[in-house]
C-alpha cells in the first residue's frame, strides 16, 4: 500500500471537468485507489465519490493505492494534480 498527500492548486478544485480527468486517470490503473479528505475516504474511480468530498482549491488530499501498479498510480495522479490538470 502506497499513500501520498497532495494539495489541489487549480482554481475550481476537483469538480466537474477536472474530476472527470482525475477519474479517467485513476481508472487506467488496475490497483485499488482511494482519495481521503480529513476523515472521509472514497473510491478514486467513482465520480460521485470524488465529487462528494467537495474538494476545492487549497485542499490537501491523500491518495492511497493498493495493488500491482500502486506506485505508478499514485505518481500518475499526483503528477496530474500538481500539473493543474493541463488538459483544461
Amino acid at each position: 500500500m502506497v499513500s501520498r498527500s497532495v494539495t489541489i492548486q487549480n482554481s475550481v478544485g476537483l469538480h466537474a471537468r477536472p474530476a472527470t480527468f482525475f477519474i479517467q486517470k485513476a481508472n487506467s490503473y488496475k490497483c485499488s485507489i482511494w482519495v481521503e479528505k480529513e476523515d472521509c475516504r472514497v473510491n478514486a474511480k467513482s465520480l460521485l465519490g470524488v465529487l462528494s468530498l467537495g474538494i476545492v482549491k487549497g485542499t490537501t488530499i491523500t491518495l492511497i493505492a493498493d495493488g500491482n501498479d500502486e506506485n505508478e498510480a499514485v505518481s500518475g495522479l499526483v503528477a496530474l494534480v500538481d500539473g493543474g490538470f493541463p488538459e483544461l
